[in-house]
């Protein structure tokens, strides 16, 4: 899976980022992590808060908190917002949505530390309140030439489902070759890779459509987050299951025009 997470990270690790480096978390994780699929757990924690926790100037208590959410400038619930609009073509029942920025949501920072640039209509990142919990839904498109830039050269078009070495099976991996000649693929992640005690994020679905160009729209559905700032409880089960988000990736709405 570490193709998804890597894109993603590597797509966002700039938002946020002052006189600090993601390598710092890295580093933190490796700390417990062994083998391959153990650096695939940490570039999926970074990938959450790729950027927020590369800040230095931001304070991060030990205590877990509710703060005030961090929305996009375009992020309202409306119908004319990406929220709002996200929204629409989500099964009924998910909870409210809204679009936030993730490293001043969850590190306090600025919004111009944090300031991002997406290519799809859709892309960000969304905060999904059910009860008291709270989730997270992240969506990334990017070309062909990003992908392979930061892939280190490799396409994005391998089959995650396979087993690759010593690295485990996931668990729900389903691989789709759809009549256009694009590819998608949903699968499990509960997030626990060792690290002992509550995992600091919860389980998670994580999806991956890969366009007959090479372009990669890559989504992760996250139960939540129960590190410092965190913004309520674990959901129950991640926003989105493995059939809602494909059904999700599919649609051309999260596609940018031509």
């Amino acid at each position: 899976m570490n193709d998804v997470h890597e894109l993603l990270e590597r797509a966002v690790e700039s938002a946020g980022r002052s006189a600090g480096s993601t390598e710092a978390v890295y580093a933190r994780a490796a700390r417990v992590r062994t083998g391959r699929r153990a650096a695939v757990a940490a570039a999926a924690l970074a990938v959450v808060v790729a950027g927020a926790l590369s800040l230095t100037g931001a304070a991060d208590g030990p205590r877990t908190e509710h703060t005030a959410v961090a929305a996009a400038p375009d992020g309202g619930t409306g119908a004319g917002g990406k929220a709002g609009r996200l929204a629409a073509l989500l099964p009924p029942g998910v909870g409210g949505i809204e679009q936030v920025s993730l490293a001043v949501l969850l590190k306090g920072a600025t919004e111009e530390q944090a300031r991002t640039t997406y290519v799809g209509p859709l892309d960000g990142e969304y905060l999904v309140r059910e009860g008291d919990g709270a989730g997270y839904l992240l969506l990334r498109f990017m070309e062909r030439a990003d992908v392979v830039k930061k892939l280190g050269g490799r396409t994005g078009r391998s089959d995650l489902c396979a087993t690759r070495g010593t690295e485990p099976s996931v668990s729900d991996c389903v691989r789709e070759e759809l009549p256009d000649g694009s590819v998608v693929t949903t699968w499990s992640d509960s997030m626990e890779h060792g690290d002992g005690g509550t995992p600091r994020w919860g389980r998670e679905t994580a999806g991956r459509l890969v366009l007959k160009d090479g372009s990669v729209l890559a989504a992760r559905s996250s139960s939540g987050y129960l590190g410092g700032r965190s913004q309520g409880p674990l959901l129950a089960e991640p926003p989105l299951g493995g059939k809602e988000l494909r059904a999700l990736l599919v649609r051309p709405e999260l596609l940018p025009k031509g």
